[in-house]
């Protein structure tokens, strides 16, 4: 058996500075070892914790800059924590600030807007400013942020994992002094079927029924992204990637190469490694599906 990944006891006495942005109670504290770390709390019996835990070491497979999460505990209840990827002197500029400069009317405060678009999107990253995150060694053929974007912050991961949160505050440049930077890919817990009920696992699970299988799920699985702005609906995650696909289809070559070389026996290990009051066998083997299934769709791509 693999080993088990550990989980970090937060002390009661670490919180320093509550973390507004977002739904999820999280704070910053320091850790001896990390750190200045946010502590995000799993909402119970959500899989908040692991499906973050696993995007993360999925995004190692991938060669993906991403931030780095832990199991931990606070208080008793269950969580994670990441250490910050912000370099001193950084600040963190979410999407919806980028996008409210290059549009002075785009609805920054609003939840789910849908000028929250493909071409809105690359029409900034494209701007030759922004640069690759700083420290990262990019695989061949990845030149430019917009190249990365269709790998991560979008496109590619959130197709595989089936990420139905990447909206306008889950990307983001970093700052330091004149210069931005792609930041690292962060925030997945809204992927891999955590919120699904171990009931409606298995029945999709077992289910003869085509509308009703797993495949059905993952292709009905939306992005925050919208095509157009008129439109009143999200693109799917796995046409937001065909999308950017058609626009760079050498990054999306390079992208889908390096998903190739990802096996299914890989990602299965990743799970095993979870604590068993982390996941049930149920959710295990649904998340596994899913991403074996999203792959083989990405892969006809090639």
């Amino acid at each position: 058996m693999p080993e088990t990944f550990p989980i970090i006891e937060v002390p009661q006495t670490a919180p320093e500075e509550l973390e507004e942005m977002g739904t999820k109670e999280k704070f910053w504290f320091r850790d001896q070892e990390r750190g200045l770390c946010l502590y995000k709390k799993a909402r119970q019996d959500t899989g908040e914790d692991w499906s973050e835990k696993v995007a993360a070491e999925l995004c190692e497979l991938l060669g993906l800059p991403h931030a780095d999460y832990e199991l931990a505990t606070f208080d008793n209840w269950q969580g994670v924590i990441s250490p910050s990827f912000l370099p001193e002197g950084g600040s963190l500029i979410p999407g919806n600030e980028i996008l409210a400069q290059l549009m002075p009317d785009y609805p920054g405060e609003a939840s789910n807007p849908s000028q929250h678009t493909i071409s809105n999107v690359f029409q900034i990253i494209e701007d030759s400013s922004v640069n690759l995150p700083s420290g990262w060694t990019p695989p061949d053929g990845v030149r430019t942020a917009a190249d990365l974007f269709v790998g991560y912050l979008l496109l590619l991961l959130d197709a595989w994992i089936g990420n139905t949160d990447r909206h306008h505050e889950n990307w983001a440049f970093i700052r330091i002094g004149q210069q931005n930077y792609l930041a690292q890919t962060y925030d997945h817990a809204s992927s891999l079927g955590r919120n699904e009920t171990d009931e409606k696992r298995q029945a999709r699970l077992t289910t003869k029924d085509s509308g009703f299988s797993v495949q059905a799920y993952v292709e009905k699985c939306r992005s925050c992204l919208y095509a157009g702005v008129k439109d009143t609906k999200p693109l799917k995650t796995f046409d937001a990637f065909c999308q950017a696909a058609q626009i760079y289809p050498q990054a999306a070559r390079i992208w889908l190469d390096r998903l190739a070389m990802v096996p299914a026996p890989n990602t299965l290990e990743l799970f095993n490694r979870l604590p068993s009051e982390r996941i049930s066998s149920t959710a295990l083997e649904f998340a596994q599906r899913i991403l074996e299934i999203n792959q083989q769709r990405l892969l006809r791509l090639q």
